[in-house]
């Protein structure tokens, strides 16, 4: 049996993974990751009970009750980087003793959902709308380090069409993953819009934004507005979701995401309610994990 060692596998003296500062002990299986460190006090304000808050670098972790269900809330910080460390750290967690180093026989599966803010890909969706993800693509790479598991026909031909016909940096090469169908199910609703969701590796380039530098390509957000294929098209941008959907399906996790709309690219309008809504967003998921 494979033994993870100390160079690979990073260990405090207090028996913590590395990163994210807490012990298996003091994570519950169901889990929300958010972006900002000050939106886990936000979601566990909503918690009947607290039974552990830690705070190392930009990964708050609180973890408590609600309406009987045990539930963690963690902060990712920005970025599919700040991702590859989050899901391989809660991964290790629960599925390898960090006493032995070694992995353990009976693999346990976490069911992880992402609330979050994203810029919105079609003009008919209106600002403040939430968003669930029913694929991630990634043109940020970073997926391209694993040997992931392979797509379903359908998903692999989506990919297919999908690279003939957006318009991106000819160097970037995407990969797309589903995110879980039940988990995805539970948070679908009337309010609720869905499609596939676009991960990039930043704020501004890799999302279309241009200030003083000029992008390789102008047309990448009117590309994703106009792509269709089947009943898939693209419904929001973000930066972390191909990373999330991906590693976690990859490791046996269930992971989905749902987002607030903040900006419309197309229309040029950005939220004037976000703090009320986010709020909103967050019982919504809240009562349905």
């Amino acid at each position: 049996m494979e033994t993870f060692l100390p160079s690979e596998l990073i260990i405090t003296p207090a028996g913590e993974i590395y990163h994210l500062g807490i012990k298996p002990e003091q994570l519950a299986e169901k889990i929300i990751v958010v972006g900002d460190q000050a939106r886990v006090e936000v979601v566990s304000g909503y918690f009947d009970t607290i039974t552990h808050k830690s705070q190392h670098r930009e990964f708050s972790c609180h973890t408590g009750t609600y309406q009987g269900k045990s539930i963690s809330v963690l902060s990712t910080g920005i970025g599919t980087d700040n991702i590859d460390i989050v899901l391989n750290e809660l991964d290790a967690l629960v599925n390898i003793d960090l006493d032995t180093r070694q992995e353990k026989s009976a693999r346990k599966s976490l069911e992880i959902v992402r609330i979050g803010t994203c810029g919105i890909l079609q003009e008919e969706i209106p600002v403040d709308s939430f968003i669930l993800s029913t694929h991630a693509m990634g043109i940020d790479n970073l997926g391209l380090f694993y040997q992931l598991e392979e797509n379903d026909q359908t998903t692999q031909e989506l990919l297919e069409n999908i690279v003939h016909s957006v318009d991106i940096p000819k160097k970037v090469h995407p990969y797309i993953t589903p995110s879980d169908k039940e988990l995805t199910n539970r948070f679908a609703g009337e309010q609720v819009y869905k499609g596939i969701t676009v991960t990039s590796s930043g704020f501004y380039g890799p999302q279309g934004r241009q200030l003083r530098l000029p992008l390789q390509t102008e047309r990448m957000i009117e590309s994703f507005e106009e792509f269709t294929y089947q009943d898939f098209r693209f419904t929001n941008l973000e930066m972390e979701c191909s990373a999330l959907f991906a590693l976690s399906k990859s490791l046996g996790h269930r992971a989905t995401a749902i987002c607030l709309g903040l900006a419309n690219r197309r229309r040029k309008e950005f939220s004037k309610n976000y703090e009320t809504r986010i709020r909103e967003l967050i019982v919504y998921v809240l009562d349905r994990i």
